[in-house]
């Protein structure tokens, strides 16, 4: 008999243990999670429950507070990820688990907390489960730790340690990461900023920075302010972040 793997859940939840709710409509796939749950947990596991359709899954979510939702997301009848239209508040306590791996993204605009492609693994599956129950602490506990980039038929994770910075341009912006590479995305500066750590700092209406990263500030004539990377290159300092940026390099 397999022994559960390592996991710790937080002192401060209010039951003894996790309670988790699996919705898949193909009855194989809820078997082999709840095996992986009760590996993973053993004891700490103190409810594993099923839905097979979007409708039993609602009428489960109204009737019983869950830690944990495993969500397949593509379904006979539609989008699961519909579930978290109509219930946004389990976005954060939700694991996307799917072999449809071009709903990475979707998933993610909606706020989950991972996506497990399948067939899903006991190992990958504990990761996703460590980040539901024990999120990083401090004020960006629901921060991602990876930004999903769309490209020519398949979906990139940049993971955040990778970045450097990020650029603007009206709709879109450019993340330009350590190693100098530059890639694309189809998201706006505004809604990179929120899905990244408080690490990153916007230092102008085009620009947000791994602050860690920022080595000197300059003034030049005509109130024109740059902020110098430890690696040499200058990106423009907005007038209105200026004192901000110069009192936490200080």
């Amino acid at each position: 008999m397999n022994r559960p793997l390592s996991f710790t859940t937080p002192a401060t939840m209010n039951h003894t243990g996790l309670r988790i709710l699996a919705v898949d409509h193909d009855p194989a796939s809820l078997q082999l999670l709840e095996q992986h749950c009760h590996a993973i947990l053993g004891q700490r596991l103190q409810q594993f429950a099923t839905a097979d359709s979007l409708a039993m899954a609602a009428t489960r979510l109204a009737a019983t507070s869950f830690d944990v939702i495993l969500l397949e997301a593509r379904w006979p009848e539609g989008p699961g990820l519909s579930l978290l239209e109509s219930h946004p508040q389990i976005a954060g306590q939700t694991i996307v688990a799917s072999r449809h791996i071009e709903l990475a993204l979707r998933a993610y605009d909606h706020g989950v907390r991972d996506f497990v492609p399948k067939p899903v693994t006991r190992e990958r599956l504990a990761r996703a489960l460590q980040r539901v129950v024990l999120p990083p602490p401090g004020p960006a506990a629901h921060r991602d730790e990876f930004i999903a980039v769309r490209r020519l038929g398949r979906i990139d994770f940049v993971p955040v340690d990778d970045l450097l910075y990020v650029e603007g341009a009206d709709k879109y912006s450019e993340l330009v990461l350590l190693n100098g590479q530059r890639n694309f995305h189809d998201k706006c500066l505004g809604r990179v900023e929120a899905v990244l750590p408080h690490s990153f700092m916007r230092i102008h209406k085009s620009y947000l920075v791994r602050f860690a990263m920022v080595a000197r500030l300059h003034v030049q004539r005509g109130s024109r302010y740059f902020a110098e990377l430890k690696n040499g290159l200058r990106l423009p300092v907005g007038r209105s972040h200026y004192a901000q940026v110069k009192s936490r390099l200080l």
